[in-house]
């Protein structure tokens, strides 16, 4: 049986591709000159699946869609007191090449717009970094989240360079407000390169991929950045991702996203999939006319909108019963699906309306499939409680959800593979009373 995701991805871009609407970026001749009919879509799973359909191996250049990721490499590199002082993260409700200042700091309003971008690029790498090791980092950071080594078209970087006055003038007034510190046209020539570094569609939602599986890219294992980058980059694509679009792609599409004046679009839904697309006739924003249409699609048709409401807390707990009888009985509290802080007050709450009797209580992990880590100290300081309270608490945990559990001051946990075994550990326990008060954690 094949899959049924290419087909379906087939059949979008079918639905889009009539729509001739829009423009390709006709200030820069070397984009001007792209071929207008390419289309394609990719989804990158978090585990590594990749599902493409139309021209997904076509080279273009990054452009704009380079900004989150660099910024990411700044965050990481100079770290977020350095950078929040010098790029702000506030919409700004303008177009990408504005020259949106505030007007107190001389800050750009955020890291999405050119001006925010080229400041960011200035803070990549380490400090006192020359240009061209700059870039370098760069370079290299963008081919880690891609997973594989990416290069910069010298063609379009040229012809971006013969058209650069409007990014040189936002230099030069950042360089007037101290924001820059050096030759605002070494920065500005690093920063046009960075946007001329070719991928593909397959690249772009690999990269992408990297942000929803919290900075590891799916395919190297490698970490590419923290998860509190990741967490700021993400924000700040959902509220600057799309420029003076941002509002209308939050209500109606709702994943955070990027776009590229050569046609490219990116998306990435935390924890699930990064998507690409990639159709060079733009909109009045800047936005890829099919892709945008891709998107609002694949947020409509399965649900992607980040806001989606999930199914109840509630949903967590599958079952709370008895098993056994007499000094030999136990609560079982099964679980299941993702534990966060919602889900671990459901689990204590049901805990706490129950007031179990049993002696023992057994909290089984067996069908959970990821706790946040709020969760998992809610889940502890449960089982802490549980303890003394009197009971004897066990933990079914064949996966490894709670490696090394320590509930901490007067707590004790036992942690067993199944049911089964909990039960022949109290058997044996109350047939054994000198075996009281032992832990197998």
């Amino acid at each position: 049986m094949q899959s049924m995701i290419p087909d379906y991805l087939t059949e979008v871009l079918a639905a889009v591709e009539p729509d001739t609407s829009g423009e390709r970026a006709g200030y820069i001749p070397e984009l001007a000159a792209a071929d207008p009919e390419r289309l394609g879509a990719v989804f990158a799973t978090v585990d590594g699946q990749v599902y493409g359909v139309g021209d997904i191996d076509t080279e273009f250049t990054i452009q704009s869609i380079s900004k989150p990721f660099t910024y990411a490499l700044a965050l990481s590199d100079r770290g977020f007191d350095a950078v929040l002082a010098k790029v702000g993260v506030e919409p700004s409700g303008e177009a990408f090449n504005e020259i949106s200042l505030e007007s107190d700091t001389g800050r750009p309003r955020n890291p999405m717009i050119n001006a925010g971008a080229i400041t960011a690029h200035s803070l990549a790498g380490a400090e006192g970094l020359d240009p061209a090791a700059r870039l370098e980092r760069v370079v290299q950071g963008l081919s880690a989240f891609a997973g594989r080594r990416l290069t910069v078209d010298e063609a379009v970087c040229a012809s971006e360079m013969a058209h650069a006055h409007r990014n040189l003038a936002i230099a030069h007034m950042l360089r007037s407000h101290d924001i820059l510190t050096e030759d605002p046209t070494a920065v500005v020539d690093g920063y046009i390169r960075q946007c001329s570094v070719l991928v593909t569609a397959r690249d772009l939602a690999m990269m992408a991929a990297t942000l929803a599986n919290r900075g590891i890219n799916p395919v190297s294992g490698e970490r590419v950045i923290r998860e509190p980058v990741v967490r700021q980059v993400l924000s700040v694509m959902s509220t600057c991702g799309m420029y003076d679009a941002a509002g209308d792609w939050a209500t109606q599409v709702g994943i955070p996203a990027k776009s590229g004046v050569a046609g490219g679009l990116i998306g990435a839904l935390p924890g699930q999939i990064g998507i690409a697309t990639f159709s060079p006739r733009l909109d009045s924003h800047g936005n890829s006319v099919r892709g945008v249409a891709l998107f609002e699609r694949f947020s409509t048709d399965m649900g992607m909108h980040v806001m989606e409401v999930p199914p109840a807390a509630r949903a967590v707990v599958r079952s709370n019963h008895v098993v056994g009888a007499g000094p030999a009985a136990i609560r079982v509290l099964q679980l299941q699906g993702g534990v966060g802080f919602a889900g671990a007050e459901r689990i204590v709450r049901e805990t706490v309306a129950t007031a179990p009797a049993e002696p023992g209580v057994v909290v089984d992990l067996t069908l959970v499939s990821s706790i946040n880590d709020v969760a998992r100290r809610m889940l502890l300081e449960l089982a802490r409680r549980l303890t003394l309270d009197g009971h004897e608490v066990y933990l079914v945990d064949p996966e490894s959800m709670l490696p090394d559990p320590d509930p901490g001051d007067g707590g004790r946990v036992t942690v067993l593979a199944d049911i089964t075994q909990v039960v022949n550990h109290v058997v044996a326990q109350r047939e054994n009373p000198a075996r009281n008060g032992e832990s197998d954690t």
